[in-house]
């Protein structure tokens, strides 16, 4: 199968528990075949950790969930050295962590100790204790989910661990329609505990995911779309609304996820309206306002929008 006709079957699946996500679905299916973490926002209610169970059990990854609190340690997410009486020596116990699809629910409720516990994680795909490193399953992917109303006991995620996230997906209410599905497919007796009731299937072997990922690493780009990308992230460092620019990892995280979504519509290379449609979720997280400009109420969206409406779309 081409990565399009497979993430047609991912899609196909995953719609027989989440209605009204369809947008939202498709970008972290990209995610995915980009090898990359993503950070899903929005308010309870939504779906958020049923739609990365979902994505995880269609997969055929392993699948992990951490629900962060106040007192979580560090310990409780990579796992700790235990004293083993039998031989006389301390022994790695795993955490959480070592799975192929870990979910951080609510990680901005944790101290960010225990958050940048993740970062070496998520960027080096080990986890060092004592010393030592311990290589984490291949494919590592953090989706992680946090609550945009909530600020009374939370801990904002630092900007060097929002830039571990390829994308920042943003989750809105369905529309009309799509909640009555929701509700008649709970009156129905669905139970989220239960997804092989809904007669979900697993689609890939980790082995064909990876093997999906690499035919997404080839895809083609030109030096149009690389020039396109470079212009979009250097005009978040020179606008004026504008604090903290893009960094080069940011030019990076774009290309990647243009050449998935491009797999995913059928093509081999990258059209510079893949990297347009993109560009918003990848660089959301990564920009910083400036204080007057939010007190103004504009939000990162409102300022990446006039940014790629200013730039000519090459053809």
């Amino acid at each position: 199968m081409s990565v399009e006709q497979v993430s047609q079957q991912i899609q196909s699946e995953m719609s027989k528990i989440i209605s009204g996500q369809q947008q939202v679905v498709e970008q972290i299916v990209a995610a995915t075949l980009a090898d990359g973490h993503v950070l899903l926002e929005g308010v309870p209610g939504l779906a958020k950790t049923l739609m990365v169970r979902s994505l995880g059990y269609v997969l055929g990854l392993s699948f992990g969930r951490i629900q962060f609190t106040p007192d979580m340690m560090p310990s409780d997410v990579t796992g700790t050295m235990v004293f083993d009486s039998s031989k006389n020596e301390f022994q790695f116990r795993p955490g959480p962590l070592f799975t192929g699809l870990l979910l951080a629910d609510e990680i901005n409720r944790t101290p960010p100790k225990t958050q940048a516990a993740l970062l070496e994680a998520m960027e080096e795909r080990r986890v060092t204790i004592d010393g030592t490193s311990h290589p984490l399953p291949e494919p590592f992917l953090v989706f992680a989910t946090q609550n945009p109303i909530e600020y009374e006991g939370t801990y904002p995620l630092p900007e060097a661990q929002q830039d571990r996230f390829l994308m920042k997906v943003l989750l809105r209410y369905p529309s009309a329609e799509q909640e009555i599905d929701v509700l008649k497919l709970h009156h129905s007796g669905f139970q989220p505990q239960r997804l092989e009731e809904r007669g979900l299937k697993p689609v890939l072997t980790v082995e064909e995911l990876r093997r999906y990922q690499s035919e997404v690493r080839s895809t083609k780009v030109e030096e149009k779309v690389f020039n396109y990308i470079y212009e979009i992230v250097k005009s978040t460092r020179d606008n004026r609304d504008i604090m903290v620019g893009a960094s080069p990892r940011a030019g990076i995280a774009l290309l990647n996820v243009s050449k998935a979504i491009a797999q995913i519509r059928g093509r081999d290379f990258v059209i510079p309206d893949d990297v347009k449609e993109l560009a918003s979720s990848v660089l959301r997280h990564r920009i910083m306002l400036r204080p007057e400009s939010e007190i103004e109420g504009q939000t990162q969206d409102d300022v990446l929008k006039r940014i790629l409406d200013s730039i000519a779309v090459p053809r």
